[in-house]
């Protein structure tokens, strides 16, 4: 005959700790009113090792980090998440820090903008995403120096809960007066530029004229000159002739 024998409250309890401690779903799975997180948890667990494709959106073919959280929470939310992690970052609830739950998105700055990476948070500093080309889906530990300096941020979207994005309109239209704003000083930057330049052109117009007047006047000066200069031995030539006529006309007389 065999006997079944209990073990110990104490060892039950320290069976129980190590197990939650080793894996971080299971007191989700099975505690009463998370069993959404636990789904959600699960459903991204069970694709570990599905290759990174850019744009991808099904596990065949590969999935992107936006098209990992988007396939993963509407298979197990059944929520209709948006496509790229820009606009993820701006659904649901924004959580502060020491506010983090297992399921709630975590978002990094990898391409020198917000949110352009979002991961699914695990708990105890874990996260699971998508990471790029030539990766897989894996865990990864925030408490890592390069995820810990491009962390920006979290929001929290539940089953059941609207899917609504916070409107970018003010900073949109921000932009878009500043832009307006700037277009007259434009126009009226051109204009002044346009006005300097007529304006030294004619001035070096003017100037070119001027030298050239210039010009005109000296060389008309220097032909004045020189035709003074030319009648002069003409009419010394002319005395001359006549002084010598005159002696002629003598010399035939005394003879």
């Amino acid at each position: 005959m065999t006997f079944a024998y209990a073990a110990p409250e104490p060892q039950l309890r320290e069976f129980a700790v190590n197990e939650e401690q080793s894996d971080p779903i299971a007191r989700f799975a099975s505690a009463p009113g998370e069993e959404a997180v636990g789904d959600l948890l699960l459903q991204a667990m069970s694709l570990i090792g599905v290759a990174y494709r850019f744009g991808g959106n099904s596990p065949t073919s590969g999935l992107d980090c936006s098209g990992f959280i988007k396939y993963v929470f509407q298979k197990s939310l059944k929520v209709n998440l948006p496509r790229t992690s820009a606009e993820m970052g701006r659904v649901g609830r924004a959580l502060e820090r020491d506010e983090l739950a297992a399921g709630d998105l975590v978002f990094f700055d990898t391409r020198g903008f917000r949110n352009s990476h979002v991961g699914i948070y695990l708990g105890g500093s874990k996260f699971i995403h998508s990471p790029r080309t030539g990766k897989n889906i894996e865990v990864a530990n925030m408490g890592n120096s390069y995820w810990a300096k491009r962390y920006n941020g979290a929001r929290r979207v539940q089953r059941g809960q609207s899917v609504q994005m916070e409107a970018a309109a003010p900073a949109v239209e921000k932009v878009t007066r500043t832009r307006q704003a700037a277009v007259p000083a434009v126009r009226s930057s051109k204009a002044t530029v346009r006005s300097k330049a007529v304006a030294e052109k004619r001035s070096v117009k003017n100037r070119s004229s001027a030298k050239a007047s210039k010009a005109s006047t000296s060389k008309n000066s220097v032909s004045a000159k020189k035709s003074t200069s030319s009648k002069k031995p003409v009419a010394k030539k002319t005395a001359s002739s006549k002084a010598s006529g005159k002696k002629t006309a003598t010399q035939k007389k005394s003879s």
